[in-house]
């Protein structure tokens, strides 16, 4: 097996195609997941092209002043770094998204719940009979890729973000400014900034995973992603159960809540919802068919 402290150095004049092979093939001896992958999209944003522009340039040769920053970064994900923390981005919805240490990588099986909630919403707003706009909060915000995609989805929507670190809260105000997506921004823990507040819509991806689980994950995640972001207590619940307690600091419940979770949890998490008032429960599978969203709907 190759050694981890070998380090990645390009043979002279090489093309593009063999630059890619070769850190393919040093990422997987490394045993580095979906090397390909992680080296198209590494080897995109170092030459700064992409689509039918990078296959165009596979047989050129590679560019001598990138040279340096291709074995960099190479060197960085054989580490573990994340590649979209090295590039700095991440596409949700169509969407480019500012990511830092700061903020989760968006996924995209939250893209599913985000489809989920403007759909169940928009129906929402058809029946109701004085067609005011809707309030939507985004419990946990991170990089704003809820938020600012269900602000784009429903312009005529009110969408309103929280987060308890100030640092995510930065990196998704940044997103807001990049989409040119206004967005309230409010920090504090979960729904506390919104006390008192008529909220219709309530989503979140809150930190789901056990506490005993968390060392299990793999290294790009556990050692890179923010703690505050993956740790849910002793069996990954806790953000739910205080959501649901910190409903009582509104007038009324949300129209509808969406929330996403880990493996093996929804039947936990939709009796939670079910036992706050919500009549109509649904339970979306990811595209790998794991039970990942839970949907709370007030019938009345």
């Amino acid at each position: 097996m190759v050694q981890q402290t070998e380090q990645f150095t390009m043979k002279p004049e090489q093309s593009i195609r063999e630059a890619y092979v070769e850190a393919s093939s040093f990422l997987s001896a490394h045993q580095v997941m979906e090397p390909e992958s992680n080296s198209r999209l590494l080897l995109e944003w170092v030459l700064g092209v992409e689509g039918s522009a990078f296959y165009m340039a596979m047989f050129e040769p590679f560019p001598y002043d990138k040279q340096q920053l291709w074995q960099e970064v190479i060197m960085r994900k054989v580490a573990g770094e994340p590649a979209q923390y090295i590039i700095g981005e991440q596409e949700f919805y169509g969407e480019r998204f500012i990511v830092t240490p700061a903020v989760l990588i968006p996924r995209p099986e939250t893209e599913l719940l985000v489809e989920a909630v403007v759909k169940i919403g928009q129906q929402r707003m058809v029946e109701q009979a004085d067609q005011s706009p809707f309030v939507c909060a985004d419990i946990g915000t991170g990089s704003g890729a809820i938020a600012l995609t269900i602000a784009r989805m429903c312009p005529t929507w009110q969408v309103w973000a929280s987060d308890i670190s100030p640092d995510a809260l930065s990196v998704a105000k940044q997103n807001s400014i990049q989409q040119n997506t206004p967005i309230h921004w409010h920090e504090g823990n979960l729904l506390e900034p919104f006390a008192g507040q008529n909220i219709d819509i309530l989503v979140s991806n809150p930190p789901y995973i056990p506490d005993e689980d968390i060392l299990a994950l793999q290294p790009e995640v556990k050692d890179y992603e923010p703690m505050t972001a993956l740790a849910g207590g002793p069996d990954g619940l806790g953000p739910y159960r205080i959501m649901m307690a910190q409903l009582t600091l509104l007038p009324a419940l949300p129209k509808v809540i969406g929330f996403e979770l880990g493996i093996g949890q929804a039947q936990d998490v939709a009796d939670m919802v079910r036992s706050v008032g919500y009549e109509r429960i649904e339970i979306i599978a990811d595209l790998a068919g794991i039970q990942r969203h839970v949907i709370g709907i007030k019938e009345s």
